[in-house]
């Protein structure tokens, strides 16, 4: 149980180096300390004394046909044993095609093919860091014709065929359920409880037609809602606030996160156990298409 935690930014080294705030736990982005000796390593490492740390990658390209990067997964198994972090994560994606790399987070047809490709590449994955990995569900803005199932149900087949973790990204769930014109509870109710080990918030910016999951601003209230909604149903989860544009001063993320914090315990009270009680939500159900019923 991490409890509630910021993601680390360069723009707060000197903060957190100083300060050592009391948040619970730090999000490093994997590929800023990968690959190198210099200052962001150094660091992390004197952060990693006193917090717990999770790697969260954005390169892996679990969903790219290229064949896996043997030389990143090299570098990232390093990391991960010089840095023992509590989580290891990355994205339901592909980055790169071709050796090129489009530094973006893109999104997979919701096909049975598509599952059993990146189901077989994260067991290969999780076999060579000797753990479990989580993947996050991304923010889309197009859809594939070719889908077979709702986006919920892709991310689920996925985890539970590659016998893996689930990242809840809720902005990235509210953002689709926007853009794709769908219910965000039908997400969180077909989640299977005991997949989901981590939450993720951050903010948006509205494009009036479409929401851009930006990171730049502060949890929305709609998202805060869905985080009750969440939280009732997976119990008190880790629960990370991400700002990676426009970043304010620390306090201003310390009070998100200690705002998630306080959700919980309104919730679930002062539970704070190894196996959290979970509380079912009514099931919210959906067709092949992802309509709410």
């Amino acid at each position: 149980r991490l409890g509630y935690g910021v993601g680390l930014r360069r723009e707060h080294y000197e903060t957190v180096l100083a300060e050592r705030p009391p948040v619970d736990w730090f999000e490093a982005i994997t590929e800023n300390y990968m690959d190198t000796a210099g200052r962001p390593l150094f660091v992390l490492e004197q952060i990693r004394r006193d917090y717990p740390i999770a790697l969260h990658g954005v390169a892996l390209s679990l969903g790219s046909s290229d064949p896996l990067d043997a030389r990143y997964l090299r570098s990232l198994a390093a990391l991960v044993e010089r840095i023992q972090p509590a989580l290891v994560t990355d994205h339901l994606c592909w980055t790169s095609l071709g050796g090129h790399s489009f530094y973006d987070l893109l999104p997979l047809p919701h096909t049975e093919e598509a599952v059993a490709h990146v189901a077989a590449r994260v067991e290969r994955v999780q076999n060579l860091l000797r753990r479990r990995i989580a993947l996050e569900n991304p923010s889309t803005y197009v859809a594939y014709s070719a889908a077979e199932m709702p986006e919920w149900e892709f991310l689920r087949t996925v985890a539970e065929r590659a016998d893996c973790g689930i990242l809840l990204d809720l902005n990235n769930a509210y953002v689709n359920a926007f853009n794709h014109g769908f219910d965000p509870r039908c997400y969180i109710d077909a989640l299977p409880q005991e997949r989901v080990v981590q939450i993720h918030l951050a903010g948006f910016t509205d494009c009036g037609t479409f929401l851009f999951d930006t990171h730049s601003s502060a949890v929305h209230p709609a998202v805060w809602e869905l985080y009750r909604y969440a939280t009732r149903r997976f119990g008190p989860l880790p629960t990370l606030i991400e700002w990676d544009d426009q970043i304010p001063p620390f306090a201003d993320l310390r009070a998100e996160a200690d705002r998630a914090r306080g959700i919980a315990e309104e919730i679930h009270g002062s539970r704070t156990g190894p196996e959290p009680s979970r509380t079912a939500a009514a099931p919210c159900g959906s067709d092949r298409q992802g309509r709410c019923n």
